[in-house]
């Protein structure tokens, strides 16, 4: 049987902030909207903007660390599968597709009085496993590189190749 391939990449601001929740079983569930943005030519040859407005859901650390850092505005990277489930409410039938979030990095700067930074991403943690996602720094254009190795940072300009 062949296999199948899931797996969806979205850049966008969130639409609102995000919802978090514990589920009965203690885990966090995490809930927020994407607006993208989309530039095309209409049949008239002008350039039309659209926007498409994209649900997704984060579990865990990585939804928690999603409701601590990220507002209404913020711009991000999401990776992860799409989704779809179904649910009855008033008699009707209902279903959505939605995107199952696996990795989150946020494209903002620091912000006044937060500690999100541009540039860091958070993952799903292994299923089974109690490692928290550590954040992966990336640097901002034009910037000086530095990474944080151990104790002392080590300035990637002094490295002679």
């Amino acid at each position: 049987m062949a296999r199948s391939f899931n797996q969806v990449i979205l850049m966008g601001n969130l639409t609102r902030d995000p919802e978090v929740r514990q589920i009965p079983s203690g885990q966090a569930v995490c809930n927020f909207s994407l607006a993208l943005n989309r530039s095309f030519k209409g049949a008239d040859g002008e350039w039309q903007e659209a926007t498409d407005y994209i649900d997704v859901v984060a579990w865990g650390p990585l939804g928690e660390r999603i409701a601590q850092y990220l507002t209404k505005g913020s711009r991000c990277l999401v990776q992860g599968r799409l989704q779809s489930r179904a649910w009855e409410q008033d008699g009707q039938k209902r279903s959505k597709v939605e995107v199952n979030a696996n990795d989150v990095t946020f494209l903002d700067s620091r912000s006044a009085g937060g500690d999100s930074e541009a540039g860091s991403s958070y993952s799903q943690a292994p299923a089974g496993g109690n490692d928290k996602p550590k954040p992966s720094k990336k640097p901002a254009g034009g910037d000086v590189v530095v990474e944080d190795i151990g104790d002392e940072p080590i300035n990637l300009d002094d490295i002679p190749f």
